[in-house]
């Protein structure tokens, strides 16, 4: 009779542990962006953050989901990538806001062709696509940003479905994608080295970053994960510290004047 209630025990036991680590890995990739987010919105000053940090993890989870068609893994990881997905739109729409508003006087870029019959968007109008390579990524409005990302989805979608039976592109999607995530901290590490600053950055979501890959990496080796996402993840870390190795020498060795201005909504600059 003991056992019988002891297995019971157990039983519910690992079902809550088992429960608790798929809201954790749903819903901890997002916790990094939270303390980034309130920055944003307290400075209204949107430039120490790279938007192609969005770029890529949007793209990383498209691809993770594709590759889902192809190869079956677990639904929290599923989930995740679409919580994600969620997370970095909101982000951008954020981004794109603060900008319109702080940069009234830069020249409106567009996705897609204009009407142009606001007059403060001085776009010309051409067939279809309306944007400038030098700018890609760096749109006016959080609609171009959105028309990309529908249009990427729908090409990727359209490849896998031809290719879906080819095991090379399966497993080659699923190496981009997780090859994708790796450079997740690059266009931050580059957004930094560009502006000689961290200033704007949040300290706090990198170093997130820092304990979440270093966590995975180890996990990945302990349980003989195929080695490229072992190497993936170690790439990672790598970059997590190379960001923080620019926290500390941007603020010990400043590189250009310390800004003086503030915002009109914020006394201080996050």
């Amino acid at each position: 009779m003991d056992e019988v209630i002891m297995d019971q025990i157990m039983f519910v036991a690992q079902q809550v542990v088992s429960w608790i680590a798929s809201i954790a890995i749903i819903f901890g990739g997002v916790v990094p962006y939270i303390p980034q987010y309130r920055d944003i919105r307290r400075t209204q000053n949107a430039e120490g953050f790279s938007t192609y940090v969005c770029l890529v993890l949007l793209v990383a989870n498209i691809l993770r989901i594709l590759f889902r068609f192809g190869r079956y893994f677990e639904t929290p990881l599923l989930w995740q990538s679409i919580i994600m997905i969620i997370t970095m739109l909101i982000m951008l729409n954020l981004c794109t806001s603060v900008r319109m508003a702080t940069e009234l006087n830069t020249k409106r870029r567009s996705f897609t062709a204009t009407d142009s019959k606001d007059e403060e968007i001085k776009v010309p109008k051409r067939l279809f696509l309306d944007f400038d390579w030098n700018y890609f990524w760096s749109w006016t409005r959080f609609v171009d940003y959105l028309q990309c990302v529908l249009a990427f989805t729908v090409l990727a979608a359209y490849m896998t479905y031809l290719l879906l039976d080819s095991v090379l592109f399966v497993e080659s999607l699923g190496f981009l994608a997780v090859f994708t995530e790796a450079m997740l901290g690059t266009p931050q590490l580059y957004c930094n080295y560009q502006n000689k600053s961290t200033e704007g950055m949040s300290i706090k979501m990198v170093l997130m970053w820092t304990s979440g890959d270093t966590f995975k990496t180890g996990y990945f080796l302990l349980t003989q994960a195929p080695v490229q996402f072992w190497i993936c993840g170690f790439l990672q870390v790598c970059v997590d510290f190379a960001i923080l190795f620019q926290v500390y020498y941007y603020s010990r060795y400043p590189q250009k004047p310390i800004s003086h201005i503030t915002h009109t909504t914020s006394a201080k600059a996050l």
